[in-house]
């Protein structure tokens, strides 16, 4: 066993085992394929164990492979907080997904940029926190906003989060549904109606799991799968040529012939939480927190409605306690 491995052989061995395909580990790491297969085989030679199992059509971790993924990524993390303490002030910008205009994370932004105008905060725009988890934890994205509780334990492993808003859930009809005219809708009166859920888009795959919980035993039916919607005019579309009544939460989009309309009877809430990597260390990332706070402050998004619905999970890691309880 060596007394010292190379930091730059555990990121390569972190970008395969996150990536899962040594082209795009590749990719991201500006190498080329020769030279990053030339470097996990060097660290599978210092620890004296095979790393991935690799066949022409997927690429696997070994046992070993799933033993050492934990502690690259602490050194990973502490390697990166050095850096970032030892950084120049004018740093790289920090690039944040809002997922759209309407959301909370967008209202957030703004009020970081206003506070900390000094400071780079780039928008990006994904569709759930599914798929921006995925981007974070490889590196192509540093914040996201959203329900942490419909992550798996492997990516939650790689996150930290803050439970930042409890977001009332709402339904967007078209404006000539039969219950368009209520100003809010009990839950019991959606029962035998379908509602598009964002089933079949797998980069939204935690709000379509809550729309199952708060669904189920209230007869209420998801939309069937549908492929990823690019877009918030291509949606507009589909949703007028469909005829969808869409899940959604008070801070929705508005479209031209819909109304928004809350749910009631109980309130069920979305929990959103601003994620980023674990072991990140931006000042941008300081001014998204502040802002957070601040806005939870002045407008109550942290209030919980009396005999509102959240799932368990939701509501242990939004109390701080660990999913494994």
């Amino acid at each position: 066993m060596p007394h010292d491995i190379d930091p730059r052989l555990l990121r390569a061995f972190l970008a395969v085992a996150e990536e899962l395909h040594f082209s795009r580990a590749a990719a991201r790491l500006h190498l080329a394929q020769q030279a990053l297969s030339r470097d996990i085989a060097r660290l599978e030679r210092q620890l004296g164990a095979a790393l991935f199992l690799r066949t022409t059509r997927r690429v696997e971790l070994t046992e070993a492979g799933e033993r050492l993924l934990p502690y690259a990524r602490r050194l990973a993390e502490a390697q990166e907080a050095l850096l970032a303490a030892f950084a120049p002030d004018a740093e790289r910008p920090l690039l944040v997904d809002i997922r759209a205009q309407a959301a909370t994370g967008n209202r957030v932004l703004e009020e970081a940029r206003r506070a900390s105008p000094e400071t780079e905060l780039t928008a990006r725009f994904h569709s759930g926190l599914t798929g921006a988890a995925d981007e974070i934890l490889a590196g192509r994205l540093d914040v996201s906003f959203g329900r942490v509780a419909g992550l798996s334990a492997a990516a939650r492993s790689g996150l930290e989060h803050r439970l930042i808003r409890y977001e009332a859930m709402a339904v967007l009809l078209p404006e000539d549904h039969p219950l368009a005219a209520l100003p809010a809708i009990p839950l019991d009166r959606l029962a035998g109606e379908t509602l598009y859920t964002g089933a079949g888009n797998p980069a939204t795959a935690e709000w379509t799991a809550l729309a199952e919980q708060l669904f189920a035993a209230r007869g209420i039916r998801s939309a069937a799968p549908f492929p990823s919607i690019d877009g918030e005019r291509e949606f507009a579309r589909l949703m007028r040529k469909q005829g969808w009544s869409v899940l959604a939460t008070t801070q929705f989009l508005t479209l031209d012939g819909t109304v928004l309309r809350p749910l009631t009877d109980p309130v069920p809430l979305a929990a959103v939480s601003l994620v980023w990597r674990r072991g990140l260390r931006h000042p941008g990332l300081d001014a998204l927190l502040s802002a957070a706070a601040g806005l939870a402050g002045r407008y109550g998004w942290l209030a919980r409605p009396p005999g509102s619905w959240l799932p368990d999970l939701d509501a242990r890691l939004a109390g701080g306690e660990s999913a494994d309880r």
